[in-house]
């Protein structure tokens, strides 16, 4: 498999670095471009409302939010370092091309939603600052494509200081606005005290949760920490595991600072004057200058504004990328890519304007969100499946502990996110006057939904159970055969494939040869990934596969049998004819397989295209 955004993949050095500040330094920089998302438009919506509503008292659930955001931030890019994969990679690895397509899909869409939120933030924002009309400035943010094609053309560390001074003018401007607005330090603090008045409070409070944790985040971390290069020994990775650590500390908290600045902002403006029902950017843009009589807090508001959508939208357009090379293998120009993600946001942008208004985006904005909902489930739970794995992690997997706690996250923040979308289907049943159309479509669609997020947290389970007892078969072979004087054949290949046909296949093998001969043990990866990028590939079964063939030949060498293994990847009849052309073998032993109905007419075809490509007998055991 290609390597995730190849053009920068391993472009930082951190090898010459010394230990201290200056290795730490070498590392940071991926957790900025992820910060962005925790502080995009998208969030603005629900930190003002929660703070004009409720005045401190969800600034909790903002820090709750921020440490759910951190462990599975870590949980990325521990992927990305250990097994050099991305999230997208990792699952088409993992899941059928079918699911892998839906997937493909439903990440597709959640990036366009978070995509639109950013362009009508900065539109919003630029509108503001400006006064041009919302439409135009919708359609200057196609701009910010060739701005992006731009900084990563000139490398990954220009893109994160470019990031990183947006989020630096985004955060001062926050403090500034915080200085004017004077806030009650006392009342923040004991904001941090979890408490919910009402109901209208818990429901802020899920709206703030689901949209802090965005599933484009999980991808683009796990393949921006694979722009480092260092040393790939046991302790390098463990010391590369520390300092991204350190930068996702960092970079969160300051996204932490950031959202609670907003709703801090608006309980001390909106609050506490008695305005408990500002929720829209634009509303609050207006009531600044008039509360605090201060002209600046407004103008810092908007730039405030425009930095976190430009930033946001440059690393949402990157996470696409990522999501189409990871799942569908496809590369295209990278420009290209860009412009397509831009195009696909602000058409609908550009057509709710000229269709409702300016006055929808408010509404376009929270839609935006229950789409980034909806996906948020099928990027989390795949993310625990594979960093609990043993063998995918190489040993660096989560602890029982962590695997229990990002569990119980997932469920909080997906049952959350689930509550929010089954209370919008509610509300839009309730209120269309064409309720059938909806139970033929949305609700059909939220069900489908819901079988596949069950099957996504239970296929892999059900898949180590398989492995499980398929470990067990190298030492459940009884190797029983007669013991001869002589035998004719030295060099013997043996095709293996890991079911109880391999006994008999074994045992043949072994009457043939005996002690004196030399035997091949021969299996074929038949994966995907094994068949476009054969030897090359790693993926998981590749790595099984290969560990119960090694269990094979363990165990007739400590029954003093010379015996090799040979590991073939991608159609049977092309990779055993291959491997039995290019050795030096007298004979090919070939077990029956043990299937039965359509397997059994597929393993035929094996057997008969095998037996006329190979130039030396071949021996078929039959079950």
């Amino acid at each position: 498999m290609g390597k995730s955004l190849e053009e920068v993949n391993q472009s930082v050095a951190t090898d010459g670095k010394r230990k201290g500040f200056r290795k730490v330094l070498a590392f940071l920089g991926p957790a900025y471009l992820i910060s962005v998302g925790y502080m995009d438009p998208g969030n603005w919506a629900t930190d003002l409302a929660g703070g004009s509503q409720f005045g401190y008292t969800l600034v909790w659930v903002l820090l709750m939010s921020n440490l759910m955001a951190l462990l599975l931030q870590s949980l990325s890019a521990r992927l990305g370092i250990v097994t050099q994969r991305d999230l997208a990679q990792a699952s088409r690895e993992t899941y059928s091309p079918f699911i892998n397509y839906i997937l493909y899909f439903l990440a597709e869409i959640a990036i366009a939603a978070c995509d639109l939120a950013e362009v009508l933030g900065m539109a919003i924002g630029i509108n503001l600052l400006t006064g041009l009309p919302l439409i135009y400035g919708v359609l200057i943010t196609v701009l910010d494509t060739f701005l992006l094609l731009f900084l990563i053309n000139k490398g990954i560390r220009k893109m994160e200081a470019f990031i990183i001074a947006l989020v630096l003018i985004i955060g001062f401007s926050f403090v500034f606005e915080l200085f004017f607005a004077q806030p009650e330090m006392g009342k923040v603090l004991a904001g941090l005290i979890p408490s919910l008045p009402n109901e209208a409070a818990l429901y802020i409070a899920i709206g703030i949760i689901g949209a802090t944790v965005m599933p484009h985040n999980l991808y683009l971390h796990s393949s921006l920490v694979q722009t480092r290069k260092f040393d790939r020994s046991k302790e390098g990775i463990k010391q590369a595991l520390k300092y991204n650590f350190i930068d996702s500390t960092i970079a969160l908290n300051l996204a932490f600072f950031v959202n609670a600045a907003i709703l801090i902002l608006a309980a001390a403006i909106f609050h506490r004057n008695g305005l408990f029902q500002v929720a829209e950017i634009q509303d609050a843009y207006q009531l600044l200058a008039p509360i605090l009589g201060n002209k600046w807090a407004p103008i810092l508001f908007a730039v405030a504004l425009i930095a976190a959508g430009q930033s946001s939208t440059i690393t949402g357009t990157l996470a696409g990328q990522i999501i189409m090379e990871g799942y569908l293998n496809l590369r295209i120009q990278p420009w290209v890519r860009r412009i397509i993600t831009r195009i696909i946001a602000i058409v609908p942008a550009v057509l709710v304007i000229l269709i409702y208004g300016e006055s929808a985006t408010g509404k376009m904005l929270i839609f935006s969100q229950v789409i980034l909902s909806l996906q948020l489930g099928f990027a989390i739970i795949p993310l625990i499946h594979f960093v609990s794995d043993k063998s995918k992690m190489k040993g660096f997997h989560i602890s029982r502990v962590t695997q229990i706690i990002s569990w119980i996250i997932a469920i909080i923040i997906v049952s959350l996110n689930a509550k929010l979308v089954f209370d919008e289907i509610k509300g839009s049943l309730q209120a269309s006057s064409n309720s059938m159309f909806l139970w033929l479509t949305v609700v059909p669609l939220a069900i489908g939904f819901l079988i596949l997020l069950l099957y996504i947290v239970f296929k892999p389970i059900l898949a180590k159970v398989k492995n499980k007892i398929h470990n067990h078969l190298p030492h459940n072979i009884n190797l029983n055969f007669e013991q001869s004087e002589s035998y004719s054949k030295k060099k013997i290949a043996v095709s293996v494939d890991f079911s109880f046909a391999d006994e008999k296949a074994i045992n043949s093998a072994l009457e043939l040869g005996g002690k004196a001969a030399h035997y091949t043990l021969i299996h074929v990866v038949e994966t995907v990934g094994a068949m476009i990028y054969g030897g090359n590939t790693d993926d998981h079964e590749s790595t099984i596969d290969e560990k119960l063939l090694m269990e094979y030949q363990e165990m007739l060498l400590s029954k003093g049998y010379k015996v090799a293994i040979q590991l073939g990847f991608g159609k049977p009849t092309k990779a055993i004819s291959k491997i039995v052309n290019e050795g030096d073998f007298d004979i090919l032993v070939m077990g029956t397989h043990g299937h039965t109905g359509f397997k059994d007419l597929l393993f035929g075809t094996t057997v008969d295209k095998v037996r006329h490509e190979i130039h030396i007998p071949l021996f078929l055991v039959k079950n």
